[in-house]
């Protein structure tokens, strides 16, 4: 049978049919620094759109001008939804942009700032304001003792 008549896709065309990334249900939170990573993203994609759409880019490369209108529309998304809160100078208890140290049982010491969805790294030492172990610490204070992963750590500095 003549490929004419099948109804295999190539792959070029599955994976320009490439699905939203998901966007969370809770509020967008962001520190100054997050809302500045967003704005380059947005600036990013706004330029990979532009460069797929030029010069016949759309029928050469459908995977790209799909990556980008997704990315479009993602960074788009949560630019328009970014709520920015300032940090305060208030170390007494651990809020939204706190960068707090605690120590485990095991004698570990770990520094994580709390910032939103999109800037977290934890490899770089910053963890999502609705991740476990930021809901543990926000409102506590040095010295109180939180429960992580099943172990007792406890909060030493927050800055």
């Amino acid at each position: 049978m003549s490929v004419a008549f099948t109804k295999e896709s190539d792959a070029e065309a599955v994976a320009a049919d490439l699905p939203d990334r998901p966007i969370p249900a809770h509020a967008n939170l962001v520190t100054p620094a997050g809302l500045a990573q967003i704005d380059a993203a947005l600036t990013r994609a706004r330029a990979a759109y532009a460069a797929a759409q030029a010069g016949d880019a759309i029928s050469a490369d459908r995977t790209a001008m799909a990556r980008a209108t997704r990315d479009l529309r993602y960074w788009s998304a949560r630019r328009a939804s970014a709520q920015c809160i300032e940090s305060r100078p208030d170390n007494h208890s651990v809020v939204f942009g706190s960068r707090v140290t605690f120590e485990r049982e095991d004698g570990r010491v770990q520094t994580y700032a709390i910032v939103g969805d999109d800037e977290a790294d934890p490899a770089q030492g910053s963890v999502s304001y609705v991740s476990p172990l930021a809901r543990a610490m926000i409102g506590k204070s040095v010295g109180d003792v939180v429960m992580l992963a099943g172990q007792a750590a406890e909060v030493t500095a927050i800055s």
